[in-house]
């Protein structure tokens, strides 16, 4: 899963640690050439000589009267520059400056938006790295391969991990019967995911109901129906082209009467511009007030599920997202990008045909499976 994604996350890493290194080398060979580092002695002698500098610099500072005129920047090279990097060489330290960045983040960035990860998205987690890496002093013991992937790790979480809602704690503290409404595009595997949701939540104990409010497409009841068969629970419908706030809301009634626990409702698939489903879907929205409203498409989609996604958001408010066909996605920019742009957190992750096929999504599990190294 997301195979071509980890591949360019791993490429990252290697061109900026390969850049830490060859400044840490660079370094090194300055002074060297300088004859500042010859051995160990001499070593002692640049970190003393670089003490002697600064506390001269602070004891200049200090005599200066207040209006003094600072130096020019340009001196800096010759005076506090040196001081500055012959201090860290002889401490074992070196400075990443941000040019020397500049070459690995822009290969990184055409991979993401390779990878249809967001441009906004992307743009954010490369300002991530920088900020985590340039200018920031670093020990030249310290692994620079870990220190690259720590800035990853955090660059890539600060998108992935949005504020957000457990779905399983959320059932588990709502007030009986929960209303969950499905929503989404035609042919993303709502049907399907809704009857692996069903699955789910009666393998934690909970009774489920389904509500077939996909009154349009021709066919949508004898599928939910064959899902609902299944699994041993029932679906409350009604005829094609019947008014689907009503199926939710018989659903609902069901649910109250019978003390079910869960009500997943289906909706006709739909795009934004359907100014007429849209209505519908706010009509639903005020007369049976649901829980929560999930968005569903396929990861696969990449950057058309993360624009799908902030146009339903803008028009029905979702709560969440759930993303099929994720085995199969080899780019990941979808699931990288999802939470960040809707705010609203992705909740699973379809992996399969199976019942049993869908993944709780865990943001740091997620990142743990990009950076993790191949053997």
């Amino acid at each position: 899963m997301f195979d071509g994604l980890k591949d360019k996350l791993s490429n990252f890493r290697e061109d900026a640690e390969e850049v830490a290194e060859e400044n840490a080398e660079a370094l090194d060979s300055d002074e060297a050439d300088d004859g500042e580092t010859a051995d160990g002695a001499e070593a002692d002698a640049v970190e003393a000589e670089a003490a002697a500098a600064e506390a001269t610099a602070e004891a200049e500072a200090e005599s200066e009267p207040e209006n003094a005129e600072a130096e020019p920047e340009g001196d800096s090279e010759s005076g506090g520059g040196f001081v500055s990097k012959a201090s860290s060489l002889a401490r074992g330290r070196v400075v990443i400056d941000e040019e020397d960045l500049e070459e690995p983040l822009r290969e990184l960035e055409f991979a993401l938006l390779e990878s249809d990860v967001e441009m906004s998205v992307a743009e954010e987690i490369l300002d991530r790295i920088r900020d985590d890496l340039a200018g920031e002093e670093k020990k030249f013991t310290a692994s620079t391969g870990a220190l690259v992937e720590d800035a990853l790790r955090d660059a890539l979480l600060s998108v992935i991990d949005v504020d957000g809602f457990d779905f399983e704690d959320a059932i588990a503290d709502s007030e009986k019967p929960v209303t969950v409404v499905f929503t989404g595009v035609n042919g993303v595997g709502k049907t399907t995911t809704i009857a692996k949701l069903a699955k789910r939540l009666e393998d934690q104990g909970y009774s489920v109901v389904l509500a077939n409010g996909d009154t349009y497409r021709a066919g949508a009841n004898e599928q939910l129906q064959e899902h609902a068969d299944e699994l041993g629970v029932k679906l409350i419908s009604h005829e094609q082209g019947g008014d689907p706030t009503a199926v939710v809301y018989d659903a609902v009634e069901y649910a109250e009467a019978n003390d079910v626990d869960v009500v997943l409702g289906d909706t006709a698939g739909r795009l934004h511009t359907s100014s007429d489903l849209m209505t519908q879907l706010e009509k639903l929205d005020r007369v049976v007030d649901p829980d929560y409203t999930v968005f569903v498409d396929e990861a696969v989609a990449g950057q058309d599920a993360v624009n799908r996604a902030r146009e339903f958001d803008d028009a029905a408010s979702i709560d969440g997202a759930i993303l099929t066909m994720a085995d199969a996605d080899s780019q990941g920019g979808a699931a990288i990008s999802v939470s960040h742009v809707t705010g609203k957190p992705i909740l699973f992750l379809g992996t399969g045909q199976g019942y049993d096929d869908l993944r709780k999504f865990d943001p740091e599990a997620l990142v743990d499976d990009l950076l993790e190294d191949e053997d």
